[in-house]
């Protein structure tokens, strides 16, 4: 559904990607993870057509993306669904309102039938009774929960999830990881989830990719990650401090730069 073959992307001159390759398998759950700043986000931006590779080539159901006209890549993206890192609801819409934006946007349905269809999709998530509350009436949790329920209202093909866990308690966690399983089973939709949450993913994924230095350094099912021998993977999967992955960002001498006016 979505390959990713010896991508090359820089911003500003600043390498991301250096040969990146990758597949997400039709049905799959395929994870990507890596530490904050190795292009997890920017991964998604080239997936989805809103940015294109410097080399490369990025294919998703077969097309590449890099050769798509703006009415190609508008098809394209109908049939993707997308989870947003903060759920991204908008903000003067109610739930119900939420959820249907996308049918009203892109199709020309009746409303007794959209109705019916955003009612289907919030029973789902659980939020059924939360039709007519607004945003800022809503947890962390239901939010997110109810941009999943946006996200599958126009049954994506492929659904991708920008770190679904980020600020959710550890209950609301185990509802939203139910839910990207239930829903990948349910409906054969294939899931590209981005996260550094290893645990979370360790227990949905079927296939893992972890991130660094621009490539992928390594892939496997999350059992094989974890007992690999490369100390950057080891680093990443047991939350160590200490390790090849650095913590500072790339800057001159300390010492120096602080001296360097006097």
């Amino acid at each position: 559904m979505v390959d990713v073959s010896d991508v090359n992307y820089a911003v500003g001159g600043r390498p991301i990607f250096k040969g990146l390759t990758l597949t997400a398998r039709r049905g799959r759950i395929t994870a990507i993870m890596g530490p904050s700043g190795t292009g997890k986000t920017t991964l998604l931006r080239l997936i989805t057509a809103q940015i294109t590779a410097d080399a490369g080539t990025v294919r998703v159901f077969g097309e590449n993306v890099a050769t798509l006209g703006s009415a190609a890549i508008y098809g394209l993206r109908r049939r993707m669904g997308m989870l947003f890192q903060n759920g991204a609801l908008l903000t003067d819409l109610t739930v119900f309102e939420n959820v249907a934006f996308p049918v009203r946007e892109h199709t020309d349905l009746p409303e007794p039938l959209i109705r019916k269809l955003v009612l289907t999709k919030l029973q789902a998530v659980g939020l059924r009774g939360a039709a007519e509350l607004m945003p800022s009436e809503l947890s962390g949790g239901m939010a997110r929960r109810v941009a999943l329920a946006r996200a599958i209202v126009m049954d994506p093909e492929v659904l991708v999830y920008d770190e679904p866990f980020v600020g959710l308690d550890p209950i609301s966690l185990g509802v939203i990881l139910r839910l990207i399983k239930q829903m990948n089973d349910a409906l054969g939709i294939t899931s590209i989830v981005v996260s550094h949450d290893v645990q979370e993913l360790s227990t949905i994924a079927d296939d893992s990719y972890l991130l660094s230095a621009g490539a992928v350094a390594a892939a496997g099912a999350p059992a094989q990650l974890r007992a690999s021998d490369s100390p950057a993977v080891r680093q990443f999967m047991t939350g160590s401090a200490e390790g090849p992955v650095a913590f500072h960002y790339p800057a001159p001498d300390y010492v120096t730069q602080l001296l360097a006016d006097d």
